[in-house]
C-alpha cells in the first residue's frame, strides 16, 4: 500500500480541528490543515519537527517555510549538499531536497506551537506510515524532545533508554536505523543561544558524515 498522509479534514484532535476553524477564518488564504511532507520517500533522512508555524507551514503547506525554523534549517541543508536552488520561504519557489525528506511530528498547527501528547499520539500513525515507506531510510533527525520522544514512541522504544540531548547519536537496532538529535531551529532557541548556527552545521556536518 503506499503512503496515505493525514486527510485535509482530519478531525483526530478536537483542539487543533477548532484552531484550524479560527484560522480559516480570519486567513482565508492559508493552506490552514494538515501539511504535506517535504522531500522524496526514497530518502535516506527524515528531519522531523514539532509541529507547523502558524504563518509559515500552516500559510504555505510545506515544512519549515516561511518560518523562521526553515531560514535555519533549509540553508543548513543546502551548505551541506543535501538541498539545491534558492530557498524563498514559498512551496514553489524550486527549492529541492537531496537525500533528505522534512515532516513534523504533529501535521497540523496548534496553538501557541504547543501540542499536547494526545495530539502527538494521534498523529503517530502518520509519522509511522511515512518512516516504514521510506526503503532507504537509515537516520532519522529530531529537531527538539518532542520529535524525539515522538519517534521513539512510535517504533516502539523506551524513552528511557534514549535521553535527548543536543548531538546525541542512538543506534535504533530494531529498526537498522539511526536517531540524530539537534535542539529545535526555533527562532527563540537561536535568540537565546540555546542553539547556534555553527551548532546547528556540526550536526548536519554529522549527519552527512553518518551516511557514509
Amino acid at each position: 500500500m503506499s503512503f496515505c498522509p493525514p486527510d485535509k479534514n482530519c478531525t483526530r484532535c478536537l483542539r487543533l480541528v477548532e484552531f484550524r476553524r479560527q484560522n480559516q477564518e480570519k486567513f482565508p488564504c492559508y493552506h490552514n490543515a494538515p501539511v504535506e511532507s517535504f522531500g522524496e520517500l526514497n530518502a535516506q533522512i527524515l528531519v522531523v519537527g514539532l509541529a507547523p508555524g502558524l504563518n509559515g507551514a500552516n500559510q504555505t503547506n510545506r515544512p519549515f517555510t516561511n518560518d523562521y525554523a526553515g531560514d535555519v534549517l533549509y540553508p543548513a541543508l543546502k551548505k551541506f549538499g543535501f538541498a539545491k536552488g534558492e530557498y524563498k520561504k514559498i512551496k514553489n519557489d524550486g527549492f529541492e531536497l537531496i537525500n533528505v525528506r522534512v515532516s513534523n511530528a504533529v501535521r497540523c498547527v496548534p496553538p501557541q506551537n504547543k501540542v499536547t501528547s494526545e495530539e502527538t499520539s494521534n498523529c503517530g500513525q502518520f509519522l509511522l506510515d511515512e518512516i516504514n515507506h521510506m526503503p532507504n531510510l537509515k537516520i532519522i533527525l529530531s529537531l527538539g524532545a518532542v520529535s524525539h520522544s515522538a519517534v521513539l514512541r512510535v517504533l516502539g522504544y523506551r524513552l528511557s533508554n534514549f535521553k535527548f540531548a543536543h548531538n546525541a547519536e542512538h543506534h535504533l537496532h530494531n529498526h537498522n536505523l539511526i536517531l540524530l538529535d539537534s535542539y529545535h531551529t526555533s527562532r527563540y532557541n537561536i535568540n537565546t543561544g540555546v542553539l547556534t548556527y555553527d551548532m546547528f552545521d556540526e550536526t548536519v556536518k554529522k549527519l552527512k558524515a553518518l551516511l557514509k
